[in-house]
Parts: structure tokens; sequence; C-alpha cells
């Protein structure tokens, strides 16, 4: 199945996906799933993240928001990503997600109508990154912070949505092949921990 529209995409996430307040000790999903081989981290390696899968009335469709990581930044530089990352000392997923989006890419928390819990997902640099899907103001214009955000776009949420569009590609890391899912689009390429929780959101929400 396919994304087919909007009420039924919201049907299926508020029936399907987890309660805002779920705690998941073991991520679902991982880097590692399509890399086995892959030398496992340790437990006391995983630091806990959060991300807010932002979607905006686009008429017939969602445009889902995501951002591109400054070449500078510490880690995952240069990538295609949802606002978001590590937990604060005392913060839930959920604060972190609000929080992250707000200091990003200016989103108001009060004005995110959120629809659920995505799948925990573990990725190979060690973040376990738990996503929020929400839905924002159709007026929202986003206010990107100049050292952590180098550019904010959208993508379809049907493209998405739709598994032909899921690819599956390889490249060499550390002379090691890797193997993610990947979804170009527009001349954008989303991969690696953001393509493989969009990957993650269809099967919960329309793989079966």
């Amino acid at each position: 199945m396919t994304f087919t529209t909007k009420a039924d995409f919201e049907m299926r996430a508020r029936t399907r996906l987890a309660p805002l307040d779920a705690v998941f000790d073991v991520p679902s999903r991982t880097d590692f799933d399509l890399n086995p081989s892959w030398s496992r981290l340790a437990a006391g390696g995983i630091r806990p993240a959060a991300v807010l899968m932002g979607l905006i009335d686009r008429g017939e469709d969602f445009g889902v928001l995501l951002t591109l990581r400054p070449e500078t930044m510490a880690s995952h530089a240069g990538q295609v990503a949802f606002p978001g990352g590590r937990l604060e000392d005392g913060e839930t997923s959920l604060e972190a997600a609000l929080r992250e989006a707000r200091e990003e890419v200016g989103i108001e928390p009060a004005g995110v109508r959120l629809l659920g819990q995505a799948e925990t997902y573990l990725t190979g640099t060690g973040f376990a990154i738990a996503p929020f899907v929400g839905i924002l103001p159709e007026d929202f214009v986003p206010v990107p912070h100049p050292r952590e955000v180098a550019d904010v776009f959208e993508t379809p949420l049907s493209f998405l949505m739709n598994r032909d569009n899921h690819q599956l590609h390889e490249r060499d890391y550390r002379g090691v092949l890797r193997s993610y899912y990947a979804m170009p689009h527009n001349g954008r390429y989303i991969w690696g921990a953001t393509a493989g929780m969009i990957k993650g959101l269809y099967e919960c929400l329309y793989g079966s």
C-alpha cells in the first residue's frame, strides 16, 4: 500500500504509531539491519536523541520539513535530517524534539498537532533517535539557525510514503561497504538514518 489521502494518513498515524510518552529501551530499527556484519555498539555508547517529522498541509498532500546540516557539523555533516538532536539532562524525548525544532527552524511547540511516535532508530554513530510525527501550521515559515542549518526544504509525503521510491544504495565507509536506504528527490539526497526512519514510518503505517 501507499499514501492515498491526508485523512487516511492521519487515521493510520493515530491508530498505529506509539503514544507520545512511550519509552523504547531497545531501538526497533538500526543502521545495522542492512549491515549485519558491522560491530555492534556497546550499550554504554548509545546516546538518546529525538527528531520532529513535521508535516505542512499542501492541499492534497503534506510537505515533509527537512533540513540540510552544515558541512561544519561534528556529526552527520552535510546530510539531510529532520530537526532534532540530543536529549538534555531531565528532558523527555518529546521535549527534546520540540526544543530542537524550535532552536533549529523556529517551530513553536504549541503550534504542533502531534500524531504519535514512530519507532526508535539506532544510528551507526551511536544515537538512538525517537521520531515524533506532527502537523505544523499551514502558514509556518522556517527561521533556520545560522550555525546548525544550511538549508530548509520540503519533500512531498506522498513521495516518501511510496515504497517504489525507497532505493537501496551502497557506498564505501572506512573501507567497508555499507548498505542504506536512499530517497533522492528534486536534487536532494535523503539517505542514511533519515531515510531509515522514513522507511520505518512507511512500514508501520502501510506495511500490512
